[in-house]
């Protein structure tokens, strides 16, 4: 039964302070009552903590979207995070795209060239799709979860503390209006009791009210006092929390430059990569022109993996590496040898000569010239051709 007394008074008396900061707040927006204004600082305070959440948010939800552009994945694992569990692992599309060169090339024929073109650039595809993913892991660990933290906790926090901090305010406003409302009725009825009344029995009742009046004066002043010392108090610790906003800033400055080194790596990483296929691959005949007719792309191989000699070796892609020992011997050797040409080539300019597949052609090293490149005779026509399309002849 006390149990039961003591709870319908706690529930009466929230009922009441809830009932006065409506009132309160009220009579504020539509000018009836005075508000107690914050000081600048922690206005300024307040305004930059709702600038970083706001800006926290978009940047993180932003870069969840860069990392992960397809919505139903995102979805997918917000889920099993909530779930606490693991999302599966699943095949993301530079390494679907070179899972399907690779069958492609392996269903053409390892021993054609685009047969072994298409393995070479599966492989890479898919070497890019494994540092996709590592970037993807290494970003969610190193930005994306601080950020996380501070939205789903210190602001929290900071939110939570500052509506407290609102409620006091609005209760230290109430306590002003009813002591401001008290000291009047106190001053009217002054004015009334030192008035010359006639008969006892009003001025005994002037003097009750007069009384009740003053007692209700001194009850609202000492509720004023313990509204303010409650609203200084929750004004202090919301000013403390939001101090450490600048301390935020710097730890999310240190997840930035993470953030940047994993994308750095991830890039540098791509572009090796791309730049070993190139060596592997040479270049494309420069007959070929994209849709917006851009120049052909010149020859740019790589003498340590380029196919030139009678004693190529096959990598287990499936393509021809050169043996160093043949292209030294011939850049250093002053004679002739006969090479056959692997792919077709077309002359960039007149200084170069023009090959056709399967053709045998007289090749020399000239002093001074390129490393990637030799100087081809047919017949009297002469000219600089790549190496990486010709195979020598014994």
């Amino acid at each position: 039964m006390n149990i039961m007394d003591f709870n319908v008074k706690k529930l009466a008396a929230d009922a009441g302070t809830f009932l006065s900061r409506a009132v309160q707040f009220t009579e504020e927006k539509l000018g009836q009552a005075e508000k107690t204004e914050l000081d600048a600082h922690l206005e300024n305070l307040l305004s930059k903590a709702e600038c970083t959440k706001i800006w926290t948010e978009k940047i993180m939800k932003q870069t969840e979207v860069l990392l992960q552009p397809n919505p139903n994945a995102r979805i997918e694992e917000f889920v099993y995070e909530k779930l606490d569990r693991k999302a599966p692992t699943r095949i993301n599309n530079p390494e679907l795209l070179g899972q399907y060169m690779i069958d492609a090339g392996t269903e053409f024929g390892p021993g054609t060239a685009y047969g072994n073109a298409l393995i070479k650039c599966g492989e890479t595809q898919k070497r890019i799709g494994t540092a996709d993913r590592e970037l993807i892991q290494t970003s969610a660990l190193n930005f994306l979860t601080p950020l996380r933290n501070f939205i789903e906790g210190d602001y929290k926090t900071i939110a939570k503390e500052r509506k407290l901090l609102q409620n006091k305010r609005l209760d230290l406003d109430a306590a002003k209006t009813r002591l401001k409302k008290a000291k009047a009725a106190e001053t009217r009825a002054s004015q009334l009791n030192s008035a010359r009344l006639e008969g006892d029995n009003i001025m005994v009742n002037f003097s009750y009210m007069l009384n009740f009046l003053h007692v209700k004066w001194l009850k609202s002043e000492q509720e004023l006092r313990i509204t303010q010392s409650e609203f200084d108090r929750q004004a202090e610790i919301t000013r403390l929390l939001l101090e450490g906003i600048s301390s935020t800033h710097a730890h999310h400055l240190r997840c930035l430059n993470d953030f940047v080194e994993a994308q750095m790596t991830y890039y540098a990483q791509c572009y090796q990569y791309m730049l070993d296929l190139q060596k592997q691959l040479g270049s494309f005949p420069s007959s070929y022109h994209c849709n917006n007719n851009q120049t052909p792309v010149a020859p740019i191989p790589s003498a340590s993996s380029n196919v030139i000699g009678s004693s190529a070796l096959t990598s287990t892609s499936g393509l021809v590496i050169a043996s160093p020992s043949n292209l030294i011997d011939l850049k250093e050797c002053s004679g002739s040898r006969k090479a056959r040409v692997l792919y077709d080539y077309d002359a960039a300019n007149s200084s170069e000569l023009s090959l056709l597949a399967d053709e045998v052609i007289t090749v020399f090293s000239v002093v001074g010239m390129d490393s990637d490149w030799l100087m081809g005779e047919r017949g009297n026509q002469k000219g600089r051709v790549p190496i990486t399309y010709l195979e020598l002849l014994n």
